[in-house]
């Protein structure tokens, strides 16, 4: 072997250990950069998670509500859906009242009446159609295989056909037992709830801590109404019912609520179903869309399905003067729990004598056309007190009309 062949080969196999551990340096050096790198980008985003999760803006992890940090929780009104689905498989009540938000601001479970039927829960959500709602009766069964008893708020505007389920209605999180993947992520890691938790914090900074667990048992009162602002609530409310229901249609048959009975039926769930006392100026807004007649034919079609409290017309409690200082509503849709409590009295047969007798008549197939007849009379008589009230209603449809032509 020649001389420089030789100086070749021993360099190489001098320098073939040195190349060996350079390269085993730089991959350790790569490899800690990349964790470095790794835990750079995740951990912001487990930081935002943890955050989320302990200021729980949408009431879904049920952590504690800390005073001046998460107590009062703006998005969670309008997250009925996400979190009450989760309220049910965390929960799992064995009483439901369930219906719109007439329900949802009307009916406390902790009534009383309901003390042997407990853990009760309100179930209603803002909004809903009757698909909707025989879609969370189905979850609360899926996860309450004792479920004993369902009292039910029907309204009208549920069974429109035009009226459709709402965005954030989901049925990837109904008849699970756990929170669904989706909604996990979006609670946690989203930008948006990370703007819901920044909200939350303001927000419980700003106001006083007057229902730290408000909304637990899914009961949420409309709270502090401004009483100078009465008549400005009630005529938004009444524009709001022609925004989503001057066009209406009733479905041929009432399948979804035949469903509902058929479901408590096959369950063995006691249902006591009414429908909601809305203020009479309510009933006017549906004369004024002409669909007063519907109105009357669809009480025929749920009475030949299902017994029902009827706490519509014009009561004792439904005609309430309009006025700054009322005690039955907050706006003409929704009723106060102070009324909450007499349905809850009247359903439930408790303390009758404190229910005017006028309110919450048990409606059938055999008397439902002596009961019309009596709220048509009655409503002439209440028109011919209160004209200032008809011709409230009549102005607010007559300037959407217009608003509508333009």
């Amino acid at each position: 072997m020649s001389i420089n062949n030789q100086l070749s080969s021993t360099y190489s196999q001098a320098s073939s250990p040195q190349k060996s551990e350079k390269i085993l340096g730089n991959r350790k050096k790569y490899r800690r950069y990349n964790w470095i790198f790794l835990l750079s980008a995740f951990m912001p985003i487990v930081g935002v998670g943890v955050f989320n999760i302990i200021v729980d803006p949408y009431d879904v992890f049920n952590t504690p509500n800390l005073l001046g940090i998460n107590h009062s929780k703006p998005r969670k009104d309008n997250s009925d859906r996400l979190f009450k689905a989760n309220d049910i498989i965390r929960i799992k009540p064995i009483t439901i009242l369930i219906g719109s938000s007439r329900t949802k601001q009307g009916l406390d479970p902790n009534h009383p009446a309901l003390e042997n039927e407990q853990t009760a829960y309100n179930l209603s959500l803002n909004g809903l159609n009757i698909y909707e709602l025989r879609r969370y009766i189905e979850h609360a069964i899926a996860n309450q295989k004792e479920l004993d008893l369902i009292i039910l708020g029907l309204d009208f505007f549920m069974f429109n056909t035009f009226l459709e389920n709402q965005p954030s209605f989901s049925e990837n999180r109904l008849e699970k037992r756990h929170i669904s993947l989706a909604d996990f992520v979006n609670v946690t890691f989203s930008s948006d709830a990370l703007l819901a938790s920044k909200e939350t914090i303001v927000d419980s900074q700003k106001n006083p801590p007057d229902n730290i667990d408000y909304g637990e048992n899914g009961f949420m009162p409309y709270r502090n109404p401004d009483p100078e602002k009465t008549e400005w609530r009630f005529r938004n409310s009444i524009n709001v019912y022609y925004g989503f229901h001057a066009k209406y249609e009733l479905p041929s048959e009432l399948t979804e609520l035949k469903k509902i009975v058929d479901l408590c039926q096959q369950n063995q769930i006691k249902l006591i179903s009414f429908i909601s006392p809305s203020h009479a100026t309510q009933w006017e807004a549906i004369r004024a869309t002409g669909e007063w007649s519907t109105f009357e034919k669809w009480k025929r079609e749920v009475v030949a399905i299902t017994p029902v409290f009827d706490f519509s017309g014009y009561n004792n409690i439904t005609s309430e003067s309009i006025h700054n200082e009322m005690e039955n509503y907050t706006d003409n849709s929704h009723y106060t729990p102070r009324v909450g409590n007499l349905i809850l009295n009247r359903v439930l047969n408790y303390k009758q004598g404190d229910v005017p007798d006028d309110f919450g008549i048990l409606i059938n197939s055999e008397n439902i056309e002596s009961h019309l007849e009596k709220i048509r009379q009655d409503r002439e008589i209440w028109a011919k007190n209160n004209s200032d009230e008809v011709e409230l209603v009549k102005e607010i449809k007559q300037k959407y009309d217009e608003k509508l032509a333009d």
